[in-house]
C-alpha cells in the first residue's frame, strides 16, 4: 500500500498510508475538525472530552482523557494515524505511541498556526479542498471583527482555587487581541495569580471561561468583590480556545461580546 511523508508542527517527519482509514484523535478541537472535513467511518477512537459533534462522537469508542490515554485500548483499535497536540496531551504517552503508530502532533499558539494545522490535517486525511474552504471561511470571518478605538484591559480566567489566567503566548490571548482587547496580565502562558495580583492588575473586564474550570454566573459576585468597577462576564471557553473548525463560530461570538462589554 502506498504511503506519504509528512512533517508535523513540532518538526517531526512521519510516514502515513496515503489515505488513512483508522484514525484516532486525542484532541477535542481536532476531533471536531475531522468530522467537519467529512470523515465519519474513518474515526475509530476519541477522548471522553471530545464532545462535538454531539450526535457523532457518542458512537465512537473512547480511549481515556487527553492526559490519561488508555494505551492498551489504542493498541486494540490498531490506528493507522493518531492526531495529537503538544500542549493538550502528555509527552510521555505520545512518545510511547510514536514507537508503535504514526502520530501527527500540532503545536498552536495563534490563528496562523491553527489555519496551517487545518490545512495540514486536510492533506493528511486526503480532504485538501474541504480544508482550504474551511480556512478561507474562517479567515474571512475574522476580517469582519473590528478593533476597538479604546482597547479595554481584560483578565481571562481559566481556573479557580488557585486562580489561573490565560496570559501571553496563548491561543486565548490571540483571540483577545483579535477582538481589540489588551490582556491585563503580561505573564507567560497560564500563571497562578493571587487576589492581590488581581486587584493590582485592575482589569476593566473579567472573563470567566466555561472551561476548563466550569465558571458559572454564581462566580461573578466573587470577582466583583475584588474588582468592583470591572464588568464580569462568563464566556464560552470553547470559542476562545478551540483552534479547529469551531473557529468558524468565533468571529461572530467576539463581535457580540464586544457589544456586550461596551453596554
Amino acid at each position: 500500500m502506498s504511503s506519504n511523508t509528512f512533517t508535523d508542527q513540532i518538526g517531526r517527519t512521519i510516514i502515513v498510508k496515503s489515505t488513512p482509514k483508522r484514525i484516532i484523535s486525542v484532541v477535542p478541537s481536532q476531533t471536531e475538525l475531522l468530522f467537519d472535513l467529512g470523515l465519519n467511518t474513518e474515526i475509530i477512537g476519541i477522548t471522553k472530552f471530545c464532545v462535538h459533534p454531539e450526535d457523532k462522537v457518542s458512537l465512537i469508542p473512547k480511549i481515556g482523557g487527553t492526559k490519561s490515554l488508555n494505551i492498551q485500548k489504542i493498541r486494540e483499535l490498531k490506528p493507522d494515524l493518531i492526531i495529537a497536540n503538544k500542549e493538550e496531551n502528555q509527552k510521555d504517552q505520545i512518545e510511547q505511541l510514536m514507537q508503535e503508530f504514526p502520530v501527527w502532533v500540532s503545536d498552536i499558539h495563534n490563528l496562523h498556526e491553527s489555519m496551517k494545522m487545518i490545512e495540514d490535517v486536510g492533506e493528511l486525511v486526503d480532504r485538501q479542498q474541504q480544508a482550504k474552504t474551511l480556512v478561507k471561511d474562517i479567515v474571512s470571518s475574522f476580517d469582519t471583527v473590528s478593533s476597538l478605538p479604546h482597547p479595554l484591559h481584560v483578565a481571562y480566567f481559566i481556573w479557580k482555587d488557585p486562580y489561573m489566567v490565560a496570559a501571553q503566548n496563548t491561543f486565548i490571548n490571540t483571540m483577545l487581541i483579535a477582538a481589540g482587547w489588551q490582556n491585563a496580565f503580561q505573564n507567560f502562558r497560564y500563571p497562578v495569580i493571587s487576589e492581590k495580583d488581581i486587584i493590582t492588575a485592575n482589569p476593566e473586564v473579567i472573563f470567566l471561561s466555561s472551561e476548563p474550570y466550569p465558571f458559572k454566573e454564581k462566580h461573578i459576585a466573587e470577582f466583583k468583590l475584588l474588582c468592583p468597577a470591572a464588568k464580569v462576564i462568563v464566556v464560552d471557553g470553547e470559542l476562545f480556545s478551540w483552534y479547529g473548525s469551531r473557529l468558524k463560530y468565533t468571529a461572530d461570538y467576539l463581535k457580540k461580546l464586544q457589544l456586550h462589554v461596551n453596554q
